[in-house]
C-alpha cells in the first residue's frame, strides 16, 4: 500500500480537483529517456480519466493500492508551474524572476518535488499548456496532470511545502513568456558583432504609441545582454518618443532586474 495516497487523492478530490492512479515508486528507475514513471497504468487514459467520485477513487486504489496519485491539470483542477532541477541546468533563476515581478502572489501550494525543483499551484484556467526549455520551465493548465503529495517517484517523495488558505490568485502564461522570452518586435536594427546603442535608441526614439514601452524593455534587455550598462540614451529615446520619464526608468529598472544575476 502506497502509505497516505488514497487518503490525499479523496481529499484533493473533495477540494473539486479531479484526481487519477499512476505507476507506483520504483525505486531502481534512475530515470531518462525510457523512464515509465508518472505514467498512468496500461489501459488506462491519464487526465482524460480524472475523478473526483470517491466511489471511483476508492475502486482504483484498491486495483492499485500502491499507485501515486496524479491531479488532472486545468480548470476544476489547479494550474501549476512546474520548476525543473535537471543536470543541464534549473529553473531557479527564472522562478526568482517571476517572483521579483510580483506575479507568483496568488500561489495557493508549493510543493517540493523528487528532483529538487518545485511546483507551484494556482487557481486553475483553460489556459494551454507550456514549456521554456532555456528557463527549465513547464506550465501544467487544461490536459495536463501532475504527481502530487505523497507520491514518490525514484524513490523520493513529493512534498508540500507551503499551503496558503483562501489564496485564489491565478498565473497568466503568456505574461510569463513575455516577461522571460521578450519578442523581437519587427523593424528592430540588428548587428552581426555586438549591439549598436546609437542604432538602438534611434530605433526606440521612432516607436509608435502602443509599443513605445515594449520596444524600450526589448531595447534595454538587449543591450544589458552584451554587456552595456548606461542606458540612459535609450531612456531618452524613449521620452523623445513620447514616453513619460517616470515610465521610461521604471521600464529600465525592470530590465536591469530581469538581467540582474540570481
Amino acid at each position: 500500500m502506497n502509505p497516505g495516497a488514497l487518503d490525499a487523492a479523496l481529499r484533493y478530490a473533495a477540494a473539486g480537483w479531479p484526481v487519477f492512479p499512476t505507476r507506483p515508486d520504483n525505486p531502481s528507475c534512475q530515470g531518462g529517456r525510457d523512464c515509465e514513471c508518472k505514467r498512468p497504468f496500461p489501459g488506462t487514459h491519464g487526465c482524460l480519466d480524472a475523478s473526483t467520485s470517491p466511489m471511483m477513487i476508492q475502486a482504483w486504489w484498491r486495483r492499485w493500492p500502491e499507485a501515486n496519485v496524479s491531479i488532472a491539470t486545468g480548470e476544476p483542477g489547479p494550474d501549476v508551474l512546474d520548476v525543473d532541477v535537471k543536470p543541464d541546468g534549473d529553473g531557479w533563476a527564472a522562478f526568482n524572476q517571476l517572483k521579483r515581478a510580483g506575479m507568483l502572489t496568488g500561489a495557493k501550494a508549493l510543493v517540493r518535488t523528487p528532483s529538487g525543483g518545485l511546483h507551484a499551484y494556482f487557481a486553475g484556467t483553460g489556459q494551454r499548456n507550456g514549456k521554456l526549455p532555456r528557463h527549465h520551465i513547464d506550465f501544467r493548465s487544461a490536459g495536463g496532470y501532475v504527481l502530487a503529495p505523497p507520491s514518490r517517484v525514484h524513490g523520493r517523495a513529493y512534498e508540500l511545502l507551503d499551503h496558503r488558505t483562501g489564496a485564489t490568485g491565478g498565473l497568466d502564461w503568456q505574461a510569463v513568456t513575455r516577461l522571460l522570452e521578450p519578442p523581437r518586435p519587427a523593424g528592430v536594427p540588428c548587428e552581426r558583432h555586438g549591439v549598436d546603442l546609437g542604432k538602438l535608441a534611434a530605433w526606440v526614439a521612432a516607436q509608435k504609441e502602443g509599443n513605445r514601452n515594449d520596444g524600450l524593455y526589448w531595447a534595454a534587455c538587449e543591450a544589458l545582454k552584451a554587456g552595456r550598462r548606461d542606458l540612459d540614451d535609450l531612456a531618452d529615446a524613449a521620452v523623445r518618443a513620447g514616453l513619460g520619464e517616470d515610465e521610461a526608468r521604471r521600464t529600465i529598472a525592470s530590465a536591469v532586474r530581469r538581467a540582474a544575476p540570481q
